[in-house]
């Protein structure tokens, strides 16, 4: 059975930083590109960031670039989300996900975390 456990989320003033984390398990972790989203209360999930397999190539939602950073460790069987220069608009529950393809679609994603909470304050 798949499990991917994300943790790292908290609460954070604007302006600073946190790191995300999802474990990944019962899947050829270096199989998968892996992405991450986020849900706001009253709005539909949105992609943040993906990563292929081999972690070279990246793609990022233009509300992020230049701020966040995806990265994985095929290794540990994890894929990260570093997240500086927070913004209030970024708090969300932040999910990570893993696809069979290199995709910025949330359908193309077959597995899913259960989420982890950012707030950010003003």
């Amino acid at each position: 059975q798949v499990h991917l456990v994300e943790s790292g989320g908290g609460l954070v003033q604007a302006g600073g930083s946190l790191r995300l984390s999802c474990a990944a398990s019962g899947l050829t972790f270096s199989y998968y590109p892996m992405g991450w989203f986020r849900q706001a209360p009253g709005k539909e999930r949105e992609f943040v960031a993906t990563i292929d397999v081999s972690g070279l190539t990246r793609s990022y939602a233009d509300s992020v670039k230049g701020r966040f950073t995806i990265s994985r460790d095929n290794m540990k069987n994890t894929v990260y989300l570093q997240m500086n220069s927070l913004k209030p608009e970024d708090t969300a529950v932040y999910y990570c996900a893993a696809a069979r393809t290199f995709t910025r679609r949330p359908d193309d994603y077959a597995y899913w975390g259960q989420g982890t909470q950012v707030t950010v304050s003003s």
